[in-house]
């Protein structure tokens, strides 16, 4: 491939190529040899080795600024907890994310050329053929991995899809064949087409994707992972109906038999290693998909590695996991450690260090000079759970006013992580509306579990019953995928709005509460703002695709400048 987005990512994997020892040995199924074997080593080396982990956990509200004088950072993540533009380069930086994307997509893109030529084909519209010719699995396989690679890329460089603005918002190149050309010029689409290309590929793997050529699928995509990836990108495309019909092929008729184990988790040591190596194991059946990546992210986020921003004491008394809630015995006003079956571990004293996270992610290090201690971050992420996605059917139901249904759902997630003894009877729909309605929106200084919706789509009234509904559902999957990257998406989808806040310790707090408090507003991403979407790459730019704007038309879409912040702090309603 010679185009100039791929560039980017065989410069950066050419540096890589020691690494190598390491990911052969991870259990990612190399694929067995066969008369299909090149194209099942092409398919292999289709999965991603750089993650988007490290990009959304630091543009959500999971994080906030713990204080002016902590030094423990790095120059492209205070970049991006800002949602500036990115100049620096790391493993973990969006122009890798970017060009290991598109590598990924020229993977694809090559083993669907070379099965095109063993079965006398030439495009995807002739599936049934290729099927017929024995490569319907490996056809299914390409397309996934190329559907999933283009949307993670639309979805994190490009406004959230919706049916309001999609048709106009600038999108990607969708890459569906080699490139021939030394200097190829690609128009960015629009987001809307980018999403009737994605669905296209997915629908059509969708019918042939088959387990039978691996012998750890949970490093492929297997049924249920594919399943699991339909139901979010039915959910992100506003197809409600589909989006639960997935789910409930992913899930089986029982689907708390196949979620986490949070009670076991809960009983290891509690040690980071021990945790995390055991949160990310293929024989569970709560990980659908694992993907390993040249990252720091678990260092970063799970453990106080990087500690100027972080998940801290504040976000989880006020917004999260220690907040009180609907679920769990909450009579002191706040969720007990001791509701939980796993424990969420924290470091905090307020002053130089405040963390409380989930120790999902691991940091393993591979040396390649022990003596120097000099080698490579590694980790192992789960795209795709069961957790996930029941959660994701959750919400679908809401969509559809199935509440009822949505409900059971909630009361299933609340059992796989609260102790019988503190959630003795089901919740009810009018339960969960009367608890959220009762809520106010939080403020940046004053916040709550209830942050206000802004979808392009229609959730009804604030307050109402769809509305309370979704407070619901978005809270517990905030709290499921702390540490997994995917809050951010729910944070452009709904249009919520996020406060940039300094904090500082506070003097007067107990033993369960938490250790700092607002110091000050520093910005706000408002609903509408063109920062959620990553600008691209610079040397992208430079080769001549277009950026993402930077600048507001409606005073409804603007952003709040530093400029515009007075010097003592003021209410969100101010703004």
């Amino acid at each position: 491939m010679k185009n100039r987005f791929i560039i980017i990512a065989i410069a950066m994997l050419a540096s890589l190529v020691s690494c190598d020892k390491f990911l052969d040995t991870m259990p990612d199924n190399r694929a067995e040899v066969d008369s299909k074997s090149k194209i099942h080593a092409l398919l292999t080396s289709g999965y991603p080795v750089v993650t988007y982990l490290t990009i959304t956990s630091y543009l959500s509200d999971d994080v906030d600024k713990i204080g002016d004088d902590i030094p423990n950072s790095d120059r492209y993540i205070d970049q991006i907890y800002n949602w500036e533009e990115v100049t620096e380069t790391d493993n973990d930086a969006p122009t890798e994310f970017w060009g290991n994307s598109w590598l990924c997509i020229a993977h694809a893109n090559q083993a669907l050329d070379a099965i095109y030529t063993l079965t006398g084909t030439s495009s995807i519209d002739d599936a049934a053929t290729i099927a017929a010719k024995g490569y319907g699995a490996e056809l299914a396989e390409a397309l996934l991995i190329r559907a999933y690679s283009h949307f993670m890329l639309v979805n994190t460089f490009c406004l959230n899809y919706n049916k309001q603005t999609s048709a106009t918002d600038l999108g990607i190149p969708y890459m569906e064949g080699l490139e021939q050309e030394l200097n190829p010029k690609y128009e960015r689409s629009n987001v809307a087409k980018v999403y009737e290309k994605i669905q296209k590929d997915l629908e059509i793997a969708l019918q042939y994707v088959s387990d039978s050529y691996y012998t750890v699928p949970k490093y492929h995509f297997n049924a249920r992972a594919a399943y699991a990836f339909a139901a979010r990108f039915y959910l992100f495309s506003e197809q409600w109906e589909k989006a639960s019909d997935y789910a409930t092929r992913c899930l089986g008729s029982q689907p708390a038999t196949v979620l986490r184990n949070w009670e076991a988790l809960g009983k290891l040591e509690r040690d980071w290693d021990v945790i995390s190596y055991e949160f990310v194991k293929s024989s569970y059946d709560a990980n659908l998909l694992l993907l390993t990546s040249y990252s720091a992210f678990g260092y970063y986020f799970c453990y106080p590695g990087q500690q100027r921003y972080s998940h801290n004491s504040y976000l989880a008394f006020t917004e999260d996991i220690f907040a009180k809630n609907v679920w769990g015995n909450t009579a002191a006003g706040y969720q007990p450690l001791s509701n939980w079956f796993f424990l969420r571990p924290g470091w905090y004293n307020g002053a130089t260090y405040d963390v409380i996270t989930n120790m999902t992610i691991p940091y393993m290090f591979e040396y390649t000079d022990p003596v120097a201690r000099i080698g490579y971050a590694h980790a192992v992420c789960p795209a795709f759970t069961t957790d996930e996605t029941l959660l994701n059917r959750a919400e679908a139901y809401v969509m559809q006013h199935e509440y009822d249904k949505a409900t059971a759902d909630i009361n299933t997630y609340i059992r796989s992580i609260v102790k019988p003894a503190n959630f003795p009877n089901d919740l009810s729909t009018e339960g969960i509306v009367n608890f959220y309605s009762a809520i106010g929106y939080g403020t940046w200084d004053n916040p709550t579990i209830k942050k206000k919706l802004n979808p392009a789509f229609n959730i009804g009234a604030d307050g109402g019953v769809q509305e309370s509904m979704l407070q619901c559902v978005l809270g517990m999957k905030r709290i499921n995928q702390l540490g997994q990257g995917l809050r951010w998406y729910d944070v452009k989808r709904y249009g919520i709005e996020i406060w940039r806040r300094t904090l500082e310790p506070d003097p007067k707090a107990g033993q369960y509460d938490a250790a700092l408090k607002p110091k000050r507003l520093d910005d706000v991403l408002l609903a509408g703002d063109p920062r959620r979407a990553v600008q691209l790459p610079k040397d992208v730019i430079a080769a001549g695709m277009e950026p993402n704007p930077r600048t507001v038309g409606k005073p409804a879409d603007r952003s709040l400048k530093p400029k515009d912040i007075p010097a003592e702090p003021i209410n969100s309603e101010q703004l």
